[in-house]
């Protein structure tokens, strides 16, 4: 907020944060609150009302004043004049535009009409799970007004929009003793005179409904627990989630890749370890935020818990198959020559019994919200079953919503993607030097990482400045252990779904004469980064062949995988094992659509974990400099006289993996500023 921010304006803020920092009183980007008071007209210096209503998109726990709109009220009022009837009221978004108090601020959202035309300085409208339930339930009108007796007022389902505001504008008044409305099949509107009356209300209504629930629910409202469904033990079931991760991602990203979230929390076991799941998850989602985020229904594995995993994954595909066709079908079934083309059939949520959630969308926080968007249906299916039965909104009012034209254009005004939005990466020593850095660029342009490092303390601290949980996930890794490496790819097969760029980075190196050159000394650099390379690189390609997705395998080898110097037999034998990996993989993996290439750098001193480790000092001692002029030593002996520092190397992971050299597989990119004797031939 500014120093100049209204006082309603600061108290509405406030409102909205307390109200949206609980699950319980709406789900994340759900809901807006609004405040009418006078303002000054930039132009006239005269008092006028003005609305302010939480912009489209925003979300109410972090809501700033950047994302209000700004209206002035008797424009929006006046509305009411032309409006053109039902059939025509998504016109009336377009005039708001013309309603806009100076520059606006936030887009206005569909909801604005409800804040604008009810008669209440301060207006909440929220998507509780408690409200929905009854909002969701056969006898929702019956059961609310024994719920809050005269206190709170009944609308039936009406899609958001200026006809919705109209309507409750009018219960509000015929309504004197109501402090606010449940919205058939949507959620509650609540009012005040102040902002502390309106969150009150809002509140209230919330918490009232919630008890109402409890104390009138039957113990069981999912029905008995099925034998052969109930949850698997903590480790096998997680296990058998990252088993299952990668096959359920691919599927999901038939039309479109996708990142996963998995979730295995007691409401979601439960309800799959109940009779009546099938029955209720094919009854869909009905809050429009809910199926929006999640499609109208969810794909739900119809096998017992410990089906052996390839019947489980053989049945996947099945049901995957049949439930795009059965979209395909709903959207066929709805649509009309002007509605937007299908977006695609893939299901937003998979329920696996036993297992949990896989929830999936073009980023890990889509993913996630996704995920718990529909632990919030669950949890209004519950309460509706336990007080009535669940009773969604009709099919053809969900399409309407998820193919209106509205949420179309609100698409289009999306940013466009980053080159590396929806794919996986894991960087194995990616806690310093040249790992840290490929680790940040491909964040920058829209990876999800997993931080791998044999340094722990090292590998959280990047994730964290990384963006935390959302953009990456530290796991410590010793790439010598086959164990620990299956672990970190299941790690991020429980994280993200699954992997789909990885880069070879971790090692050491030993920089002896020949004589001086312990038998150790080859084995400790040849199992790090020879065979630690291959055993990343086998754990990629099995789990990039379950996704079948395609991938890519970079490895970071260097100039001494050509180039023959002194004092240097192990570490250099070693990058050369790594480089004809390079060629034999691409060979090999090429008919999965996985590319394997090579980045050979030279001379990165500056922020290098295996120069600080020593290796600067056995260089400089080679050449006979002294060590803290290495980087320049290395610079002057290159064609082009640059020193190379890690970002460099991390631009050109980039550029072999960004999406422009698709058809490029089996090379090696020096990135050495010019080593004539490294060229390749």
């Amino acid at each position: 907020m500014t120093s100049a921010t209204h006082p309603e304006v600061a108290a509405l803020l406030e409102r909205a944060h307390r109200i949206g920092s609980d699950a319980r009183n709406t789900n994340y980007a759900g809901g807006n609150t609004s405040v009418k008071a006078n303002g000054t007209d930039p132009v006239t210096g005269d008092d006028t009302e003005l609305l302010w209503v939480k912009g489209s998109g925003g979300d109410l726990g972090t809501l700033t004043e950047a994302g209000l709109a700004v209206l002035r009220l008797d424009r929006v009022r006046a509305l009411k004049k032309v409006y053109p009837g039902v059939e025509r009221e998504d016109e009336m978004v377009a005039a708001f535009a013309y309603c806009l108090h100076g520059k606006g601020g936030a887009a206005p959202s569909i909801d604005t009409a409800m804040h604008a035309l009810v008669e209440a300085a301060h207006v909440d409208h929220l998507h509780p799970d408690s409200g929905i339930a009854l909002a969701c339930a056969t006898e929702g009108e019956k059961l609310t007004a024994e719920c809050f007796s005269d206190k709170v007022a009944w609308v039936d389902w009406r899609r958001p929009g200026f006809q919705l505001g109209l309507d409750i504008a009018a219960v509000k008044e015929a309504n004197p003793r109501a402090v606010g409305v449940i919205l058939g099949g949507h959620g509650i509107t609540a009012w005040g005179e102040t902002s502390d009356e309106c969150e009150h209300n809002a509140l209230w209504m919330i918490r009232t409904a919630e008890t109402f629930l409890q104390e009138r629910g039957r113990a069981e409202p999912f029905g008995p627990e099925w034998a052969g469904r109930e949850p698997l033990p903590e480790e096998r079931r997680r296990e058998r989630a990252a088993a299952l991760a990668p096959l359920i991602r691919g599927l999901a990203s038939t039309d479109r890749p996708q990142v996963g979230h998995f979730t295995d929390t007691e409401p979601v076991l439960d309800f799959l370890a109940r009779a009546e799941h099938p029955r209720l998850a094919a009854l869909g989602t009905s809050c429009p935020d809910h199926f929006l985020r999640t499609k109208v229904r969810p794909l739900v594995l119809d096998l017992p818990s410990d089906a052996p995993l390839n019947e489980a994954a053989a049945r996947l595909k099945e049901l995957h198959g049949e439930y795009r066709e059965a979209y395909r079908a709903y959207y066929e079934r709805h649509a009309s020559p002007d509605s937007p083309a299908m977006r695609g059939a893939d299901p937003a949520i998979v329920l696996v019994p036993g297992v949990g959630m896989f929830s999936f969308g073009k980023d890990k926080q889509t993913a996630r919200v996704a995920g718990e968007f529909y632990l919030n249906a669950i949890n209004v299916m519950r309460g509706a079953e336990a007080v009535s039965s669940y009773a969604p909104i009709e099919e053809s009012e969900k399409f309407r919503i998820e193919y209106w034209e509205l949420e179309e254009a609100k698409l289009r005004r999306m940013p466009k993607a980053k080159p590396l939005a929806t794919r996986v990466a894991l960087v194995t020593g990616a806690g310093s030097g040249i790992g840290k850095a490929i680790a940040h660029r491909l964040v920058a342009e829209g990876a999800c990482v997993v931080v791998a490092d044999i340094d722990a303390a090292n590998a959280s601290s990047v994730a964290e400045d990384l963006g935390g949980a959302d953009k990456a996930l530290a796991v410590p890794v010793d790439v010598t252990s086959e164990e620990e490496i299956a672990a970190a790819f299941r790690a991020a097969a429980l994280a993200f779904g699954g992997v789909d760029l990885v880069v070879n980075n971790a090692g050491i190196s030993i920089s002896k004469p020949l004589l001086e050159t312990t038998a150790r000394d080859w084995d400790l650099q040849h199992d790090i980064m020879a065979r630690g390379s291959f055993l990343v690189s086998r754990e990629a390609a099995r789990m990039m062949t379950a996704q079948n997705l395609g991938g890519d395998i970079v490895y970071i080898a260097s100039k001494n995988a050509v180039f023959a110097g002194p004092n240097n037999i192990a570490y250099s034998a070693t990058k050369a094992d790594q480089a004809h990996q390079v060629r034999l993989l691409a060979a090999e993996l090429g008919e999965h659509g996985i590319r394997v290439n090579g980045i050979n750098p030279d001379g990165v001193v500056r922020g290098s974990g295996i120069f600080a480790a020593g290796w600067g000092a056995q260089r400089a001692a080679t050449y006979g400099i002294e060590e803290e002029k290495l980087g320049e030593f290395y610079a002057q002996r290159t064609i082009l006289k640059r020193e190379v520092l890690p970002e460099h190397v991390a631009n050109a992971v980039f550029a072999l993996t960004g999406g422009e050299l698709t058809h490029t597989t089996g090379l090696h990119v020096p990135v050495d500023a010019g080593v004539a004797a490294a060229f390749l031939r």
